[in-house]
């Protein structure tokens, strides 16, 4: 279940834009006979609804003693996936014991309008719930596994004498996940590193 973070007529900074906006209205998204919301957005009059995960607070900001322009422009490239969780309607009464998450299954939105991403059928989600819900929670976190993996191959790269010889495999096995999903050719790798 979800808690709101921020406030209505909060000063935040709103990542995806790169500027400072108020919180113009809270946005709870219920579900029938659930007692707290799934997921809470935020309106910034921005021209679309913002997570939780897209803004900074002040607050934070000033904690952190940094500013957004500071940023890694990687980072930004990165997207932010999250699990939404649709109703099911097609599963009986029965079959409701088995679900970790009774009258809901996982659907992990990839884009910022609340559509596009991963889902499965309702036999195979039936088939395997738990299955389906780890597998969601692993695509949701991809993006932070390759910010770990980048930061990694990075580190190794530009300090090949500091790192510890346990994990030379690692970071190599990182750089070469890291071509295989941004679909660098190893040419292009070869010719940068001369």
């Amino acid at each position: 279940m979800a808690k709101a973070i921020f406030h209505k007529s909060q000063r935040v900074f709103v990542k995806p834009v790169g500027t400072w906006a108020l919180i113009e209205q809270v946005i709870p998204h219920w579900v029938k006979d659930v007692d707290e919301p799934l997921r809470v957005s935020y309106d910034c009059g921005l021209g679309r609804r913002f997570e939780a995960f897209e803004l900074v607070s002040e607050q934070t900001m000033r904690q952190n003693d940094s500013s957004p322009e500071d940023d890694n422009e990687d980072d930004l490239m990165l997207e932010q996936w999250r699990i939404d969780r649709k109703l099911v309607k097609w599963r009986s009464d029965m079959l409701v014991g088995t679900n970790p998450n009774p009258e809901t299954y996982p659907v992990v939105v990839t884009d910022d309008g609340d559509w596009g991403g991963w889902r499965v059928t309702g036999s195979e989600f039936d088939r395997d719930p738990q299955r389906v819900e780890h597998q969601a929670r692993m695509i949701v976190h991809t993006p932070d596994l390759l910010r770990v993996a980048s930061r990694l191959a990075d580190f190794a790269g530009t300090n090949p004498d500091d790192l510890p010889e346990e994990l030379r495999p690692l970071a190599q096995r990182c750089a070469l996940i890291l071509r295989q999903v941004y679909q660098i050719d190893r040419d292009q790798v070869e010719a940068a590193a001369e």
